[in-house]
């Protein structure tokens, strides 16, 4: 079974598929996601932990005040995370604006890291607020740069007025460009969608339209990766599986700082969707100081103390 089977692309058998959907519990969801939250690992298993949220990070600058020798030293560090230690594997993608996309690609080629995708956020980022030909062409251009990946927001404002076809039908066209060339991140914005409802809504809407990714948050919007949200997701494309078979990938995004944030989060994805989901073909997260704090608690896992915070480059 996959998408299709499901909602056939009209806008009615969507509206039966979305009004039928079943109700999130906010006060189980909160709940849970805080009883989560309290679990301990072991120091065996923490190392485990912190080299697999490394490989998750999709290490990212979205900023306007960024210049190409930011972009390629941010490139350079997802290759060799501690120039130091080889061991430590490289991060999960580099995530940068449209321009930036060619700086990265050939960076990367340059420097070994060819294995590396870089995710390009697309279709008027942040706000979405644009005409679907711009959108498609801001998308034109990021894989035509070298963009593995293409993280693109919703329509919110289509959204919240209950124009689901709209959206559905952004994404598909979206979907069609990437092809098979790049995998498609749909960016929810879930700060903006207010209840718990709309998340779990606009999860499936995205998956059932074709992304291979569910993603919560710009980054500029508050609040973004709270737990309970990603507990959504979660369970949205656990649920998503067992209907089609299909595994879809969730990345949260937003205020994940430390090594304690990231682990919660591997818990989180353990314990709701399943272990198969700990990979970073299914599971990433979008930061930028989070690698920083990561490596210096493996190097405490390691050498026994921390070291200087001068140690790691600051991005």
């Amino acid at each position: 079974m996959n998408q299709n089977t499901v909602v056939d692309g009209s806008e009615k058998s969507l509206l039966n598929f979305l009004g039928n959907l079943s109700g999130v519990d906010q006060t189980g969801a909160n709940a849970r996601a805080a009883m989560l939250g309290t679990r301990s690992i072991k120091t065996s298993s923490k190392a485990k932990a912190i080299d697999l949220a490394i490989s998750m990070v999709d290490l990212t600058t979205l900023e306007g005040a960024d210049t190409p020798e930011k972009v390629r030293a941010l490139c350079s560090k997802a290759v060799r995370p501690d120039p130091s230690d080889p061991t430590v594997p490289s991060a999960g993608a580099i995530c940068v604006y449209n321009d930036m996309v060619g700086i990265a690609r050939n960076h990367l080629d340059s420097i070994g890291g060819s294995h590396i995708p870089v995710a390009a956020v697309a279709t008027a980022f942040p706000a979405g607020r644009a005409s679907m030909e711009v959108k498609l062409q801001d998308t034109t251009d990021a894989l035509a740069a070298g963009a593995g990946e293409i993280d693109m927001v919703i329509d919110r404002g289509a959204f919240l007025s209950g124009r689901y076809m709209k959206v559905f039908s952004e994404i598909q066209q979206i979907r069609a460009l990437c092809a098979h060339n790049a995998h498609l991140k749909v960016i929810l914005e879930t700060g903006e969608l207010t209840t718990y409802d709309n998340v779990r809504k606009a999860s499936f809407l995205a998956m059932l339209a074709g992304a291979d990714f569910i993603k919560t948050s710009t980054g500029k919007i508050s609040p973004a990766a709270t737990p309970p949200v990603v507990l959504v997701m979660l369970e949205a494309v656990r649920d998503f599986h067992t209907m089609t078979g299909v595994r879809i990938g969730v990345k949260p995004a937003g205020g994940i700082r430390n090594t304690k944030d990231a682990i919660k989060q591997l818990v989180l994805v353990n314990e709701t969707a399943g272990p198969e989901w700990l990979t970073p073909t299914l599971f990433r997260i979008g930061a930028s100081a989070l690698l920083n704090d990561l490596l210096m608690q493996r190097m405490k896992l390691r050498d026994g103390f921390y070291p200087s915070p001068t140690y790691v480059t600051i991005d």
